[in-house]
Formats: structure tokens, sequence, C-alpha cells
């Protein structure tokens, strides 16, 4: 069952497009884990300006970044399943041997082929 799906995502090129949209989720959680501190710093020095100056107040937290770097090691690790199960083994080829024809196929074939071949002389 796997193996069928896993062929479906191969040649259909889907599997590609979902891994490179897995990558670019990916880069973005990256990118997140160190503006996110910075976007929580600038929110509490404009929330501090409206507030009274009486409470103590964090000034960098790298706790905002948790988050975001738990999302961003979690989608990496899934893109890397996904690439090793889907691109890193080859593809079983299947070779099936042809049907064969009945007698009138065979016929009609043998026919044709007669034709031809009395046409090209």
């Amino acid at each position: 069952m796997f193996e069928r799906l896993r062929r479906a995502l191969v040649e259909s090129f889907v599997g590609a497009i979902a891994l490179g949209y897995a990558l670019a989720q990916c880069i973005l959680h990256f990118v997140n884990i160190f503006t996110a501190p910075v976007a929580g710093w600038i929110t509490r020095n404009e929330y501090r300006d409206i507030v009274a100056r009486t409470t103590a107040w964090a000034d960098f937290s790298l706790k905002d970044a948790l988050p975001e770097l738990i999302r961003f090691c979690l989608l990496l690790a899934v893109w890397y399943v996904l690439l090793r199960w889907l691109y890193f083994k080859p593809l079983k080829n299947e070779t099936r041997e042809p049907a064969p024809n009945p007698p009138e196929a065979a016929y009609k074939t043998q026919t044709i082929t007669t034709s031809w071949s009395s046409f090209a002389k």
C-alpha cells in the first residue's frame, strides 16, 4: 500500500511540490526563531510606554523563540523522513508480461504486417 502511494507521489511530482512547500515552511520557522524575540521585545516596550512604569519588565526573552524552534525541528525531521522515503530508495520496476493475444487478434496483426510488407515492395 505504501509502495503504491510512494510511486504515485514520485511519478506525479506531487511529492516534490509537497517537499518544496515543507522546506519553505521550515525556512520561515527558522527565520521566526530570530524574529519572535525581537517582536516580543518591541511589543513589551510599546506596552511599557502605555502602562505605568511601576512594574518590573523582562527586557529580552528567548522564551518567545522556543515554540518556533520546536516547530522548526519537527518540520525539518518530517521533511527529511519524507525526502528519504520518496527519493533515496529507487522505485521497483514492475515488469509485466504482455497478455497472450487471442487468435483473432493474431490474425489481424498478421494481416496488417503482410499487407504493409507487400506495400513496401
